[in-house]
């Protein structure tokens, strides 16, 4: 959930409320109880990672993606090998076929 940041135009009043991205924005001020607050735009509603348990181990390094990516480069050139494979093969055995019937008429 995401962080607002609310101000009363009536008192000056400001301050961050926690609140669901459903909701909808609160109208009245916890100061002044005046109908006057107004959400603020800006990077309050954005996801602030806060306290400990956040490692830089828990993201990928340099080297995994380029290693990701080798991988990745690798199965990709095996997959297109595999289709001019078959692309070749199919070829061959219309050739084969037509070898064969050749022979059959000879063979009479």
């Amino acid at each position: 959930m995401p962080t607002y940041d609310y101000v009363c135009e009536a008192c000056d009043h400001e301050f961050e409320l926690f609140q669901r991205i459903t909701e909808d924005p609160i109208k009245k001020c916890p100061e002044c109880s005046k109908s006057k607050l107004r959400r603020l735009f800006g990077t309050g509603a954005a996801v602030v990672f806060k306290g400990s348990g956040f490692y830089q181990t828990d993201y990928r390094s340099d080297s995994y993606k380029k290693g990701a990516d080798a991988a990745k480069k690798k199965s990709e050139s095996k997959s297109a090998s595999k289709k001019s494979d078959s692309s070749s093969k199919s070829g061959d055995s219309t050739s084969k076929s037509k070898a064969d019937s050749s022979s059959t008429k000879s063979s009479d």
